[in-house]
């Protein structure tokens, strides 16, 4: 299949959380079986869907002992409302091409990368003599806690020395990484509130307010390039008139997405003294201190150098109000400075009544600017013409997690990162899509031959 074509095609297939890769990984596996690769694949079911690990090695390599991994995730963020997409015919997976660059989801986080090391590796169909063998791999659940890339740990299904992961970087080769914590909190409603709400439910006369805030979407880990809906509706819910009645809070997409939009239904009552409204302000001002604390701590190699917090989603049940984000913590950070954070936000959650959850927590990675790994990916780049100065990524990805088992690991990909990835603009050019290819086969012949 001729590449833009097959771009096009991998475009189409949605791997988002409620999707999953087992469609991505069947096309992208019989792509490397007419490549001449051997293939394994890891079926698993996983957030209720259906995903796949699709591991690739060359035809003469059976059993290796030592590898570089050229590692893509195959997962994307949810699309969030189509109407957003107007590059793309208002569907996020019909991919356009527009003045030479490609939009669509998934185009520059991170799918087409796995085509680009695919085209590379193909240059080496005949080789037999490897000096530490090259291996394809896709992994799942990169935006919902890197499930996948734990598996491929955990079942040893690789024997990586070295390692290259994807991630959009312009180009530029980045060798630190952010760590993260993903928290989840529940807040309930009093009994007063949910007999109210019942009752004002089957009223034939009832009346509220509402109101829709707007935002701009951007990357969890770049939060100064949005600008989130979800705060916006806390400040302002912060500054009503206590007692008041909360109908419904809505708003993002995700945790790991600066929020769009959000939503308020209020009822102006009074006298409610247990008010979802106040509990909702006591966790804010909380989080808004912890936002303070964190510009006392600088990591000057990173952009922002200090922690961030960003508040994804927010949604209204039954019972409960539930809220979702991450922390972004740089390599400055100990682990006893960031339990404590936690622990202090724990403790606002449990004065109102509500339950606090790390869901997941990955370290922050930093590699030597000295390393041979390093090195000899800016050396190669710089005869490329491109950037030959590292960089770091304000965001976690699998670095975080192989670095941890022993792995030597840089992050590279093409598409720019900030103001593109996890909006509705997302796009690469072609052209770096094409340069990419060329930097692969570069790695490859230093690295592995």
């Amino acid at each position: 299949m001729e590449f833009i074509e097959a771009c096009r095609k991998l475009i189409s297939l949605d791997s988002s959380p409620s999707h999953g890769t087992k469609a991505v990984g069947e096309f992208l596996a019989s792509l490397c079986r007419d490549a001449g690769l051997l293939v394994e694949m890891q079926d698993e079911l996983w957030a209720n869907v259906d995903q796949i690990n699709l591991i690739a090695r060359p035809q003469s390599i059976e059993k290796p002992t030592a590898e570089f991994m050229l590692q893509t995730h195959l997962d994307t963020v949810d699309p969030g409302p189509y109407g957003f997409w107007s590059e793309t015919g208002h569907n996020p997976f019909d991919a356009h091409i527009i003045d030479g660059k490609i939009y669509g989801l998934g185009s520059a986080d991170t799918k087409l990368d796995f085509l680009c090391k695919l085209e590379a590796l193909k240059s080496f169909a005949d080789q037999k003599n490897w000096k530490l063998a090259p291996v394809l791999v896709g992994t799942y659940g990169e935006e919902l806690g890197m499930a996948g890339a734990l598996k491929l740990i955990r079942k040893n299904k690789v024997s990586a020395k070295m390692a290259l992961v994807s991630e959009p970087s312009n180009l530029e080769l980045m060798n630190a990484g952010k760590g993260f914590a993903s928290v989840e909190i529940r807040i309930p409603f009093s009994e007063a509130e949910l007999q109210y709400r019942y009752d004002h439910n089957l009223r034939e006369s009832t009346s509220t307010q509402s109101k829709i805030f707007h935002g701009k979407p951007a990357h969890s880990s770049t939060p100064h390039l949005g600008e989130s809906a979800i705060e916006k509706m806390l400040d302002y819910l912060t500054n009503l008139p206590s007692g008041l009645i909360v109908m419904e809070v809505d708003g993002g997409v995700n945790f790991n997405t600066v929020p769009s939009h959000a939503f308020l239904e209020m009822d102006l009552a009074s006298g409610n003294h247990d008010a979802m409204a106040s509990k909702l302000s006591t966790i804010y001002r909380a989080i808004r201190g912890l936002e303070q604390e964190f510009l006392q701590y600088k990591d000057e190699d990173f952009l922002p150098s200090h922690p961030t917090l960003n508040i994804g989603i927010v949604r209204t049940f039954d019972e409960h109000v539930f809220i979702a984000g991450n922390c972004r913590i740089p390599p400055v950070i100990s682990n006893e400075i960031y339990e404590a954070w936690m622990k202090k936000l724990a403790l606002a959650c449990q004065s109102v009544g509500a339950e606090f959850q790390v869901t997941d927590y990955k370290r922050p990675y930093r590699i030597s600017a000295e390393s041979s790994l390093v090195r000899g990916c800016l050396e190669e780049l710089h005869s490329l013409g491109l950037s030959a100065k590292p960089i770091t990524q304000a965001s976690t990805n699998e670095a975080s997690l192989f670095s941890r088992v022993g792995i030597e690991c840089v992050s590279f990909g093409p598409g720019q990162r900030e103001g593109n990835i996890h909006t509705p603009k997302e796009h690469v050019a072609v052209e770096d899509l094409l340069k990419a290819i060329e930097f692969y086969k570069k790695v490859i012949q230093r690295f592995c031959l």
